[in-house]
């Protein structure tokens, strides 16, 4: 999505611990990984400006994170299915010793979803590194009956609120 908006930039994977903590509320948890995620690479790259982002999903107060397995990936999508939940997703940047950290909540109602669609969705690979062990852009859309709010949120960087935390930081986006 940020080829689309003419940056040039570089990957550089923070490895960083993201399990979720005791009694941590879904949006303290994105909040607290993306800032995390933007501070280890910042560290690294001191005059750069680093932009990080995290993305779970929120099924009545519990976070759906990426699933450990086949088994967890089936399980997330039974508590899916048929039901509404919210995405969250922190968007961090860090630029200049400072830290930027906005959060976007989505939400999605999925339809009931029958034991043959969720084999063969998980049979496919595509849920097993997505938090709530879907993914909107990718076979999963056959299953989500509705969104309220940003859809690139879903996909993991809303981009309307990024570009603006972007431009705070002082990049140009969108502009000639």
């Amino acid at each position: 999505m940020l080829l689309g908006l003419g940056l040039e930039f570089i990957v550089d994977p923070a490895d960083i611990d993201e399990g979720v903590h005791p009694s941590e509320a879904p949006l303290a948890y994105v909040r607290r990984v993306a800032s995390s995620k933007a501070t280890t690479v910042a560290a690294r790259h001191l005059s750069s400006v680093v932009l990080a982002a995290d993305t779970t999903i929120d099924l009545d107060g519990a976070v759906l994170a990426k699933p450990a397995d086949t088994t967890d990936a089936v399980r997330m999508l039974e508590a899916l299915s048929g039901r509404e939940h919210l995405a969250h997703t922190a968007v961090a940047i860090a630029a200049g010793g400072l830290l930027n950290v906005v959060d976007v909540t989505t939400t999605v109602r999925m339809r009931p979803l029958d034991r043959a669609e969720i084999d063969w969705y998980v049979a496919t690979g595509e849920p097993l590194d997505k938090a709530g062990a879907y993914a909107i852009q990718g076979g999963a859309a056959a299953f989500v009956e509705s969104v309220s709010g940003s859809v690139s949120n879903v996909v993991g960087l809303p981009m309307a609120e990024t570009v603006v935390a972007l431009r705070v930081a002082g990049i140009a986006v969108c502009t000639r």
